[in-house]
């Protein structure tokens, strides 16, 4: 486990080593090569985002004894990435002493003012744009988090269709065993009936025997 962090920890060490270079470079570019080095940047910062994000995945899987000083070099690479986006964000509406001269040419005031004033707007709609992607990753992972959802609840009405339908069986279950206990409880009872029958007729007949008995002994002897 921690080997994929160590592996992911040094491809993002060389990726913002090349970020980094490559910002400093763009204050001294124009028109397309500029646009060429900042669309390649971009690239570049949303690589190294992907690989903070596999990095905190491997960290969540590491033992909580052990997870603490990978959480801690996590806070400075997150540190770090945000430095580079706010060096990035500058970059780009930064022009080196040279490209500043070549813009302004010899009217260096009213130039310079119109550079300041184009600077801010650039930096504005920077911001907006920023604001945008943020939100278009929040709208994205909401949606996610809705699929996901969705799934779940799915899942759950079916183990829960699942459930009804065995409550259902087993109360069947039950009926039958309850009607199986009534038929058992007749039975018994007729049979206990027959026997109690089956003793007094017994003791009936006992009784006419011994009388019968009696009364041959008893007329035997008065004949003699």
């Amino acid at each position: 486990m921690s080997s994929d962090f160590e592996s992911y920890e040094q491809d993002f060490a060389v990726l913002t080593a090349e970020i980094t270079g490559r910002i400093g470079k763009v204050p001294k570019l124009v028109g397309d090569e500029k646009k060429q080095m900042v669309a390649n940047i971009e690239k570049q910062l949303e690589e190294a985002r992907e690989l903070l994000e596999q990095m905190e995945l491997e960290v969540r899987e590491i033992p909580p004894q052990s997870r603490g000083m990978y959480s801690s070099r996590m806070r400075s690479y997150k540190q770090e990435m945000g430095k580079l986006e706010a060096d990035f964000k500058r970059s780009r509406i930064a022009y080196s002493d040279e490209v500043r001269n070549e813009l302004l040419g010899d009217d260096g005031n009213s130039s310079e003012n119109q550079l300041i004033k184009l600077r801010e707007e650039r930096a504005h709609l920077l911001d907006n744009t920023e604001r945008l992607e943020r939100s278009s990753r929040r709208l994205e992972a909401g949606y996610q988090i809705a699929v996901e959802t969705e799934q779940i609840g799915q899942e759950m009405l079916e183990n829960l269709s699942h459930d009804r339908e065995k409550i259902q069986r087993a109360r069947e279950r039950l009926r039958e065993t309850d009607a199986n206990l009534g038929k058992s409880s007749r039975i018994l009872t007729g049979m206990l009936r027959r026997i109690i029958q089956n003793r007094i007729l017994i003791v009936v007949l006992a009784v006419i025997i011994i009388f019968t008995t009696m009364m041959a002994i008893f007329f035997s002897v008065r004949g003699r």
